[in-house]
């Protein structure tokens, strides 16, 4: 964590950032979007999940950023939250770390969200929370429509239903809920909801935003901008698609 003068509350959350660069975000977004647009909705992304998260009551927000080098980037983009950065070679790895580090520090109970998700509903986050504080629950996860999370939270340190999966797959919760069985670890699972990762995704992102469901306001200021800026670049090289 990088501001240790501030009082430790009882819980944590903490947002999974990836720098938002251009060629580098969100590239499965890509051609729908330029590789510009695609950052700058990947930084509308985090910027709202940063906001759901101030949202909870008597909880910190902690930006959870990568990669190191990013320090200052997050520091203009997220502006009054505490900043811890990612470590470790796989997502895997670094999800456990900084849940544990966040535990280190004196959180009781903890949680960490992807930024991916900006119509995710508030009381989410609130409902993981009353799940954790549960004396017969270890872990909560929030199954994504993509077979993976878009959240997890314990209240002591469960490397390996992070550490052992290969994340980013369409069994990423199926393979955590196994490895918890085998752990006998007590698993209480919220409602399903998605993430913003290919066309389809943003295609129904638009369609429930026009509709009124409710989206954090930096993704509703951008999806309200004019059509053509989303035109495919001619002026900028993609990079590889790795997102």
């Amino acid at each position: 964590m990088t501001d240790r003068s501030r009082p430790v509350t009882d819980r944590a959350v903490l947002v999974m950032a990836k720098a938002p660069t251009p060629g580098a975000s969100k590239t499965r977004l890509t051609p729908t979007l330029s590789p510009l647009r695609a950052a700058a909705l990947a930084a509308c992304f985090i910027q709202d999940a940063v906001a759901l998260a101030a949202t909870v009551e008597d909880a910190e927000t902690v930006v959870a950023f990568a990669p190191v080098e990013a320090e200052d980037l997050f520091r203009r983009l997220t502006p009054d939250v505490d900043l811890v950065a990612q470590q470790g070679g796989s997502l895997g790895h670094r999800l456990s770390h900084v849940l544990a580090t966040a535990l280190d520090r004196g959180h009781r109970l903890v949680i960490a969200i992807n930024s991916d998700s900006p119509t995710l509903p508030a009381d989410r986050l609130g409902a993981a929370f009353a799940e954790l504080d549960r004396p017969d629950i270890d872990v909560v996860l929030g199954p994504a429509d993509d077979g993976g999370y878009y959240l997890i939270g314990w209240k002591q340190p469960h490397r390996r239903i992070v550490e052992t999966v290969t994340m980013s797959t369409p069994n990423v919760l199926a393979d955590t809920l196994a490895i918890a069985d085998e752990d006998g670890l007590h698993v209480s699972l919220l409602d399903r909801w998605y993430d913003i990762d290919n066309p389809e995704d943003l295609e129904r992102l638009r369609a429930e935003v026009a509709a009124g469901v409710p989206c954090g306001s930096h993704t509703r200021r951008f999806l309200a901008s004019p059509p053509s800026t989303d035109q495919p670049s001619t002026d900028q090289p993609s990079r590889a698609r790795s997102q």
